[in-house]
């Protein structure tokens, strides 16, 4: 047994193994080592997807004499980029902190197969959190996905922390400094809530909801949802959030519902009135009754035409308001360059210029109950200015609803009553003939009241002459 045998066996319990003395020498990419050096850090500079690849850098050597294989040249970009791969340090979480992020999935909805934004919220302390489908990533569904989590998780978190998203901030003018949007400024100021953005191009400061979107996007929209409209998804959305804090993850000491349960002593209480979640505009109503919110057009009553207005844009609806009072309510259109029409703003208008009626794009796609189809064809027949008194009939689906407009129509056209007029007489309520009877109930002094029997030869006296006279 050789001397330096014996010297390992007395070091070491167990045989240590071959071992190198020194690092071995690459006498074709050794040369070349430092150049590929440069190029990686050159790279740090250019966009990310028009970096050197391995392959792109093995070929630029050869065109400086390098005679080598890929191969060395891969292992070579390998350990270079090790050296260089970040690391983190671990972060405890304070109860009451959340982060906010917006993800993207595909879904059925509808029959359509699309991508929608969905907003998330997550508790680093506790881990549980909250998921909203919306049809894209916009102020309004911010705001809206903000309300919506701070009722689910039953408070305000003290401090949240954000992207350096163009909803929350118009500029940023430090490290850590932002200049905020006045939208972002009144949600703040409605919840009293601290905010943190994370530093550019680091999203790892809130890796948590990092993971959660990706952790909701593989079991929440897996398989592919295929469902009727928002409301179903996010009902599903909900209840896959509710199911969630029944989960106990590794090292915590309970399950996410009870650190939840104890994470709300240090929220902030809600608001006792509601945020009002839209996105505000201004507008001057156009020679069509249009105003122009999110790329669509919104029709508005006849009075209020070349009037300034104020458009409050919800998810769900749009609001056009003159003077503190709102004068039209639209479904939201989540599409681009269309117009949204009511009809009923346009009668006024029509009854002026009847000669449109049967032109007019407002109406073309205004289903009406059959008997005003033929209420039509029989003033027409029977008046010169039949159309104008049809849509003065139209007009009391301004103050009524259409199932009492459509039952007056009905029993006008069977007693061929035609006129607006006697039409809007079947709509005035009736008082119930109990209403009409005099009843000695509560006058009971009255029944003592003797009235005489009337003698009809007094009447005969009239048709004489002097009672003529």
């Amino acid at each position: 047994m050789h001397w330096k045998t014996l010297e390992k066996i007395l070091a070491h319990d167990s045989p240590p193994g071959y071992r190198r003395s020194k690092a071995p020498i690459k006498r074709k990419i050794g040369p070349y080592l430092d150049r590929v050096t440069q190029i990686i850090e050159a790279d740090k500079q250019m966009p990310k997807k028009q970096r050197h690849t391995a392959k792109r850098i093995w070929q630029r050597l050869r065109e400086e004499g390098f005679d080598g294989g890929y191969t060395i040249v891969k292992d070579a970009v390998r350990e270079i980029k090790k050296k260089d791969r970040e690391v983190f340090v671990p972060l405890c979480h304070r109860p009451g902190e959340a982060q906010v992020d917006f993800g993207e999935a595909a879904v059925n909805l509808g029959g359509v197969f699309r991508k929608v934004a969905f907003f998330a919220m997550a508790l680093p302390y506790s881990d549980a959190f909250f998921v909203m489908a919306f049809e894209r990533e916009c102020t309004e569904s911010f705001w809206e996905g903000h309300m919506r989590a701070f009722e689910f998780l039953g408070g305000v978190p003290k401090r949240i922390s954000y992207d350096n998203t163009k909803i929350c901030i118009s500029k940023i003018t430090g490290s850590r400094s932002r200049k905020l949007t006045k939208g972002f400024d009144r949600l703040v100021s409605h919840y009293l809530f601290d905010h943190h953005f994370c530093l550019v191009r680091r999203p790892n400061e809130k890796g948590v909801v990092e993971g959660i979107i990706k952790y909701a996007r593989l079991n929440f929209f897996v398989p592919v949802p295929q469902v009727r409209d928002f409301a179903k998804l996010n009902g599903c959305l909900l209840e896959n959030c509710r199911n969630d804090q029944k989960r106990r993850l590794r090292g915590k000491s309970a399950c996410k519902q009870q650190l939840l349960d104890e994470e709300r002593a240090h929220f902030i209480a809600l608001p006792p009135a509601p945020f009002d979640a839209f996105k505000p505009a201004s507008s001057t109503v156009n020679t069509q009754l249009l105003v122009r919110f999110d790329d669509n057009d919104y029709s508005v009553p006849m009075e209020y035409a070349h009037h300034q207005v104020t458009i409050k844009g919800y998810v769900d609806r749009v609001e056009i308001c003159y003077l503190d009072m709102i004068i039209a309510v639209h479904q939201r259109c989540w599409q681009k360059q269309k117009q949204i029409f009511e009809p009923l703003h346009y009668l006024p208008l029509l009854e002026r210029k009847p000669g449109a009626l049967d032109y007019a794009r407002p109406l073309s796609d205004w289903k009406l109950p059959e008997c005003f189809y033929v209420l039509r064809r029989r003033l027409e027949h029977e008046r010169e200015k039949g159309t104008r008194e049809y849509i003065s009939v139209l007009q009391l689906l301004q103050k009524y609803p259409l199932s009492e407009v459509k039952h007056a129509v009905e029993k006008g056209l069977r007693i061929r009553a035609h006129t607006r007029d006697a039409i809007a007489q079947f709509l005035m309520p009736q008082e119930p003939w109990s209403q009409t009877t005099f009843t000695l109930d509560g006058h009971r002094h009255l029944r003592h009241v003797k009235v005489a029997t009337c003698d009809i030869a007094q009447y005969r006296g009239l048709l004489t002459t002097g009672g003529m006279a």
